[in-house]
């Protein structure tokens, strides 16, 4: 599943969020895949979740992971906050 980690427009990042995001996060992180695609990242999941589980509720877990994983570099890093990024679904 792919997902698009963007600026959370409640949390008044800086202009600057996703580039010095995507210099801590890499191109990989525990199976997950990313791509800098202007101004968002994008993010790649393995479809592990169980197919009798609907569409949206594995969405759902993709964009947990994502989102954890985005939570684990900014407690790694603090010139980052985790509440200034968004996780949505790439459809």
């Amino acid at each position: 599943m792919q997902f698009r980690i963007s600026l959370h427009s409640a949390a008044a990042p800086p202009p600057d969020a996703v580039a010095l995001l995507w210099q801590h996060l890499g191109s990989e992180r525990e199976e997950v895949f990313f791509e800098q695609t202007g101004a968002d990242i994008t993010a790649q999941t393995g479809e592990d979740a169980p197919v009798s589980m609907t569409s949206d509720e594995r969405a759902e877990i993709g964009r947990r992971r994502v989102l954890d994983l985005i939570c684990e570099v900014c407690e790694q890093a603090p010139e980052l906050r985790s509440d200034w990024y968004a996780v949505s679904s790439k459809r």
